[in-house]
């Protein structure tokens, strides 16, 4: 290993320690996956080579020893592909660092990032209808005027639920038009435009908080303390639980606080909202992470489909049941 301040040591450390969270701005959460991602290497190359991590260098990273990594990852830890993938991201954005900072080694770092992900099916994309949401958030109305406004507020700005979690008092603007302030992965934040009724909803809300300072935590758990991502999984799925005992049919046995960020996603998409605006709307780096909400939507796929099959056929030698036809074989195929 080399001590002249560009080993992989010294660079691991100023990648996790300086580069991430002062260059970047990247958040803690993000740091620890990086950081758990050498975790994870550096126990496959002692327990597979028995190198010892203070002995580890750069030309350790190999195609085939990555390669050998991943598959540890997925036979013995049991992790799918999407996490397989996420953990070679992470390894490419510090090679990615490692080109600038160290030339010379540029060679595995190029190597390492030319390395291709494995591929993945579509995700699905669990989402509730209009008509849940509304059953959903009725019965939340039982247990009083907080639980409403948090699940109003869930599902209105499709916010990613750690999101919701770091909102304070001063994020909030009720003034027309209603807004709220989402501050999301890498401390990004946004702007969100919320509707008259959950601005009303939050306006009623706020007023019985004991504590209104601009710095406070909007949510808080019967202890007074910030709600946390366990404790908002915990309301929702108890409204959840009394929804499914009323309409069983309608209401899933189980509802994940990001069901309620696709729901929305899915709506606006529903509504003709174009998936750039959707996209900044989510928080999204590209509009590729926002395009799995069209290619999830059957229905908007067949109305496509007819309306351009409609323009196709238009004036050609099709008679009527024939076109009638193409369009049912096209629902039923598609």
């Amino acid at each position: 290993m080399k001590t002249n301040g560009k080993g992989f040591s010294n660079l691991l450390s100023s990648f996790l320690l300086v580069y991430l969270p002062r260059t970047r701005g990247c958040s803690d959460n993000t740091i620890t996956t990086y950081r758990d991602t050498f975790v994870l290497f550096l126990q496959f190359m002692s327990g597979s080579h028995g190198k010892r991590p203070e002995k580890m260098s750069f030309e350790d990273f190999t195609i085939i020893n990555i390669n050998a990594f991943l598959q540890w990852l997925e036979a013995e830890r049991k992790c799918n592909v999407n996490t397989c993938n996420n953990r070679l991201a992470a390894l490419k954005s510090f090679f990615r660092y490692v080109q600038t900072e160290a030339p010379e080694w540029i060679d595995i770092a190029g190597a390492v990032l030319a390395m291709p992900a494995k591929k993945t099916a579509l995700p699905d994309i669990s989402y509730l209808s209009v008509g849940a949401i509304k059953l959903l958030l009725e019965a939340s109305r039982i247990e009083g005027i907080r639980d409403l406004a948090l699940l109003s507020l869930l599902y209105d700005s499709g916010a990613r639920v750690q999101e919701i979690v770091d909102i304070v008092i001063n994020d909030v603007r009720l003034e027309k038009p209603s807004t709220v302030k989402l501050t999301g992965k890498g401390r990004k934040t946004r702007i969100v435009p919320l509707t008259v009724q959950v601005s009303d909803i939050l306006s009623r809300y706020m007023k019985t908080l004991i504590s209104s300072a601009p710095g406070e935590p909007l949510f808080k758990n019967w202890r007074g303390e910030p709600i946390g991502r366990a404790g908002i999984a915990y309301v929702l799925q108890k409204h959840t639980n009394t929804a499914h005992l009323t309409f069983p049919g309608v209401i899933p046995r189980k509802i994940t606080p990001h069901m309620l960020r696709h729901s929305k996603a899915m709506h606006l998409l529903e509504n003709g909202v174009n998936l750039i605006y959707i996209r900044d709307f989510l928080g999204h780096n590209t509009v590729v992470t926002t395009e799995v909400y069209a290619k999830a939507n059957p229905e908007m796929k067949r109305k496509a489909i007819e309306a351009s099959s409609e323009k196709i056929l238009q004036g050609s030698n099709y008679s009527t049941n024939e076109k009638e036809d193409l369009i049912q074989w096209l629902r039923d195929t598609i």
